[in-house]
């Protein structure tokens, strides 16, 4: 039988892996991945030759038992993201879930994660805080939101550059006093971050020609600056 390794993959920059994660993605069968292009650009870079076989949250049901069964006759396999670690707001925790009920040894090589990246350099609280990932797009959202307003630990989000501006609206809404730090870009060229409360952060942040992936670290209540 054959083993599953969760990979984790640079968040940005490509240098941002491990020698482990290199040699483990060079050694393994296949690798199955979220979008063969985005991966490909990292293979290429490290010089490595294997298939690649997408798995994103469309195709994820579909494929488990084939990934499943080539591991149980004996492949390796390796599971990686577009960026970070899988399985943290990625597919692949039903993978790992079905593999684990086969009996299939899972192995995980650790490296890049956004969230507790941009905790670490946030200046924020990180004794106990909360990963709510990507936030509902329509329905629960506000009712999503209305709780964090209560959470008096550090929250950290994910969220897109289509609904950024949205975000910042809603939390200067409901969380008006809360200091905020937003990230655009983490380890890539054009990084950047926002500090103050949301008001500030919406006259700061352009409203035009913004790109990108997006990390928000909420300070706790009555945090001070």
């Amino acid at each position: 039988m054959g083993k599953l390794f969760v990979v984790a993959t640079p968040i940005g920059n490509l240098k941002d892996i491990s020698f482990r994660a290199v040699e483990t993605l060079k050694e393994v069968d296949f690798i199955i991945c979220e979008d063969t292009r985005v991966s490909k650009i990292l293979l290429d870079y490290y010089e490595i030759k294997k298939e690649l076989v997408s798995f994103n949250a469309q195709t994820e049901t579909k494929k488990i038992a084939a990934v499943i069964e080539r591991i149980i006759h004996g492949e390796n396999c390796a599971l990686i993201s577009d960026a970070g670690t899988p399985c943290i707001s990625d597919p692949g925790v039903r993978l790992v879930n079905e593999a684990i009920k086969n009996e299939i040894d899972v192995l995980g090589v650790p490296g890049a994660n956004a969230a507790i990246f941009a905790l670490s350099i946030s200046g924020l609280p990180t004794d106990s805080f909360v990963f709510e990932g990507f936030l509902p797009q329509k329905k629960g959202r506000q009712t999503k939101l209305k709780e964090l307003s209560k959470e008096k630990r550090t929250i950290v989000l994910y969220e897109s550059v289509y609904r950024i501006e949205k975000l910042l609206n809603e939390l200067n809404e409901l969380m008006p006093e809360r200091y905020l730090v937003v990230w655009r870009e983490l380890t890539k060229k054009f990084e950047e971050n926002w500090r103050g409360v949301p008001k500030e952060l919406l006259a700061a942040l352009p409203s035009k020609n913004i790109k990108g992936e997006f990390v928000v670290v909420i300070a706790p209540i009555n945090w001070k600056n």
